[in-house]
């Protein structure tokens, strides 16, 4: 699915030197390498504050907690993401509110949200998924009308654009991974916390140093959510190669997009991906079958390598049985974890490889 190695080849030289430099500083925790990271991301976002956190996960965290969200409070968000967007919501110890997604995008559906607002509702946390915006145009009137923040989760979306501009810019909080599997990914878990909104910029920065500001003063309790120097530092390296990797997933993407739009199969068999706006940046590329299940042992016995995101949905998860919902609760969430496949996309797949997977796919379902 994704060729690190490759990736990295080009850039080893600046990548161990950089290494070193930060070895030989003896500047580990915070210090100027994060300091001149976060400025650099910031300005590739579009935003004014970025704030380095330890990974995605503990950036959601951050921002939940720098909302002061928690015990009685509800967020509502979509069960069809990576566990970590419902997990951080728990362990503030709120309530998640599952909405389901639109099937055509696998994003939240607004409608929905807009019917799931009780007076108990603090925030909503809609998901950047497989790196296409949400409709936030609709999710920040929903949110305005109810006196809602919202917190973007754009874990998948570095770079993405919205009409109304970019993901991460547009909430309360946007919350991003450098997971290495991520379109621009670290060496080891990272993340970063972004706002337009110096206050809600302070008030991260002092929650993931354990709620102290100056050092050893704890005004609330935070916790140790600091990116290492050496995380930040690798990035930095990395950061001017993304827009370059960027493009290249769109253009294999409407590779994939244009082979099987125009393969002749039903669409039961073979529905590529929405692109409703043009800032997907394509963290994934997910398409939909009804034989999900055949085509993805097919494609392993041939040596082509896919992943499910996500096979079961979050709502249906043992560790949320206590919220109640049943089988069918939210039916285009369960439809889409039975038909969902991901290929690989990412900036080195090359044409070969490419024109490969197309033709065994379609081939497949063809017969």
């Amino acid at each position: 699915m994704l060729d690190l190695a490759a990736q990295h080849a080009p850039l080893i030289d600046r990548l161990t030197d950089k290494a070193a430099e930060v070895i030989r500083s003896g500047r580990y925790i915070l210090g100027p390498e994060v300091v001149a990271f976060e400025r650099e991301v910031a300005e590739y976002i579009g935003v004014e504050h970025a704030v380095g956190i330890s990974s995605g996960t503990d950036a959601l965290t951050v921002a939940l907690m720098a909302l002061g969200i928690g015990p009685g409070d509800e967020v509502i968000t979509t069960p069809f993401t990576f566990f970590a967007t419902a997990g951080c919501i728990a362990r503030v110890g709120a309530t998640p509110v599952f909405v389901d997604i639109r099937p055509d995008t696998f994003n939240i559906d607004v409608e929905q949200v807009a019917a799931a607002v009780t007076d108990r509702t603090r925030a909503i946390l809609p998901v950047h998924l497989f790196g296409q915006a949400c409709d936030m145009r609709a999710l920040l009137g929903v949110a305005t009308t109810h006196g809602l923040p919202i917190i973007e989760d754009a874990a998948q979306a570095i770079g993405t654009k919205s009409p109304l501009g970019p993901v991460g810019s547009l909430g309360a909080y946007g919350c991003f991974s450098f997971f290495p599997s991520k379109n621009l990914g670290g060496f080891g878990d990272s993340g970063l916390v972004t706002t337009q909104d110096p206050a809600l910029a302070e008030k991260a920065r002092v929650m993931r140093a354990h709620g102290s500001n100056p050092k050893y003063y704890h005004s609330v309790i935070g916790g140790n959510f600091r990116i290492d120097a050496l995380q930040a530092a690798l990035l930095r390296v990395k950061l001017p190669e993304l827009q370059g990797w960027t493009l290249r997933r769109r253009e294999n993407a409407s590779r994939y997009d244009a082979a099987f739009s125009t393969s002749g199969l039903d669409e039961s068999l073979l529905r590529p991906p929405l692109r409703r706006f043009e800032g997907h940046v394509y963290n994934q590329y997910v398409l939909r079958t009804s034989r999900r299940d055949e085509l993805q042992a097919h494609l392993q016995a041939e040596q082509i390598a896919t992943a499910i995101y996500y096979p079961v949905p979050l709502h249906r998860q043992e560790c949320f049985a206590y919220l109640g919902y049943l089988e069918g609760s939210l039916p285009a969430s369960e439809e889409a974890s039975r038909e969902v496949l991901a290929l690989p996309i990412f900036a080195g797949l090359g044409e070969a490889r490419q024109s490969r997977i197309i033709d065994t796919v379609i081939g497949f379902l063809g017969q």
